[in-house]
C-alpha cells in the first residue's frame, strides 16, 4: 500500500471527512483491520482564510509548496490537497515535487463526463465559482462548461462555507437556501451539481435533490486510495 499525503486543516472539518472516507475506503477493499496509511499536514485555517482574503495567493502557494514538499520527504508517495479553492496553487506544489498531485478537479471531471451530464452547476467558494483557475481546467482540459449562482446566490453559499461549515454550524435554513440555488439552476438548465468546496457535502446531499450530485470530497478520496492500492504499488 502506497502512503497518502493529505494538505489539510482548510477547514479541519472537511479534513474529517477526507480521512474517515479515506481509511472506509480502504477497509472495505482489504477487509479486516486495514486502514489507509495517510501522512496529515493540517493547517491553522485562520492565517490561511486571511491570505485568501487578501487575495495573497503567493504567500498562500510558498505556504502549500514547503507543506507538501515536507510531506514528500516524510515518505508519502501522493498527495491530495484537501481543499477545492486552494487548488489554485497546485501547479505551483506539484512543480515542486516528485510524486503525484490529484488535481480535485479533474478527477470530478472523469466523473462528470462519465455521467453524460454537459452544464452542472458549481456550488462552492467565492474565490472557486468566480476565479478562473478552476473553471478553466474544466473548460480547457475536460470540455466541461459549469454553470455558477448569480452574484446574490454566491455570497449566500460563501457566506454560509465559512461563517457555518467551516465552523461546524450545520442550519436547516442554511440547507434550504442551497437546495433553492440548485432549484433555480435545474430550472435554468443545470444537470449536475459540483460540491466544489469539501464542506458542502456536509450540509447537502445526493439524497436531498434529483440531479446528479458530484461530490468532490469523496472523488478526491477515491482517486488516492485507487492508486495507494493499485496493482504495482507495495501493498
Amino acid at each position: 500500500m502506497r502512503t497518502i499525503g493529505l494538505l489539510g486543516g482548510m477547514s479541519w472539518e472537511s479534513t474529517l471527512t477526507y480521512y474517515q472516507l479515506l481509511n472506509e475506503m480502504v477497509r472495505d477493499r482489504l477487509g479486516g483491520l486495514h486502514s489507509a496509511e495517510i501522512l496529515l499536514r493540517s493547517f491553522d485555517f485562520a492565517p490561511i482564510a486571511a491570505l485568501q482574503a487578501e487575495a495573497n495567493w503567493s504567500e498562500a502557494a510558498r505556504l502549500m509548496v514547503k507543506a507538501a514538499v515536507e510531506l514528500e520527504g516524510a515518505g508519502a508517495e501522493c498527495l491530495l490537497i484537501g481543499t477545492n479553492t486552494m487548488h489554485i496553487c497546485a501547479d505551483e506544489v506539484q512543480a515542486a515535487l516528485s510524486i503525484p498531485l490529484f488535481h480535485i478537479a479533474d478527477v470530478t471531471a472523469e466523473a462528470i463526463r462519465s455521467s453524460g451530464c454537459t452544464s452542472p452547476l458549481l456550488l462552492a467558494t467565492r474565490f472557486t465559482m468566480e476565479k478562473d483557475f478552476y473553471k478553466d481546467r474544466l473548460r480547457q482540459k475536460h470540455c466541461i462548461e459549469v454553470c455558477v449562482p448569480d452574484q446574490t446566490e454566491r455570497d449566500d453559499v460563501h457566506r454560509i462555507i465559512y461563517d457555518e461549515l467551516c465552523r461546524g454550524i450545520i442550519s436547516p435554513a442554511s440547507k434550504n437556501r442551497y437546495l433553492r440555488i440548485v432549484e433555480t439552476a435545474r430550472r435554468n438548465g443545470a444537470d449536475g451539481v459540483i460540491f466544489g468546496c469539501t464542506e458542502v457535502g456536509l450540509l447537502i446531499s445526493q439524497d436531498d435533490m434529483g440531479l446528479p450530485v458530484f461530490n468532490t470530497t469523496a472523488l478526491h478520496a477515491r482517486a488516492a486510495v485507487d492508486f495507494a492500492l493499485s496493482k504495482d504499488s507495495n501493498a
